[in-house]
């Protein structure tokens, strides 16, 4: 499962760069993704929905674990706070009726289609309460 942890988590990295309730979230220390030489899958607009609301969850959850993974002493403590965060990521994405996969297959589509991630940037903003901000 570290593996889908490093994913998730980059993943979420894209997601709070979508979410204007957290935006800072873009400042987590993350691997970075493989450059991608496949083409990404061609999201529906409910799979937009879907990621836009799951993306918007997982950002929160980065942005809680962000000061514990920078607390953490050594490896096995930074890996038991990537772990922590990867459940709860994992059971965000899930709640909103995606797998883990098909999360992360979006997240790679949106980073890489301009349109693909403005449409996302819309359907975040209209699904956030209207104290997050509605300033652009």
């Amino acid at each position: 499962m570290p593996r889908s942890t490093h994913a998730l988590l980059a993943a979420a990295i894209v997601a709070a760069s979508l979410s204007p309730a957290v935006s800072m979230a873009q400042t987590a220390p993350a691997a970075q993704p493989p450059a991608q030489t496949q083409p990404a899958i061609k999201p529906s607009e409910a799979q937009l929905q879907k990621f836009a609301s799951a993306s918007q969850k997982v950002a929160v959850v980065a942005d809680e674990y962000r000061p514990k993974l920078n607390a953490a002493k050594d490896e096995p403590a930074r890996e038991k706070v990537y772990r922590e965060a990867d459940e709860k990521m994992v059971k965000a994405v899930q709640a909103d009726g995606l797998t883990v996969d098909e999360f992360n297959g979006i997240g790679q589509a949106v980073e890489q289609d301009p349109q693909l991630r403005q449409r996302v940037i819309e359907l975040a903003q209209k699904n956030a309460p209207a104290a997050s901000g509605a300033r652009q």
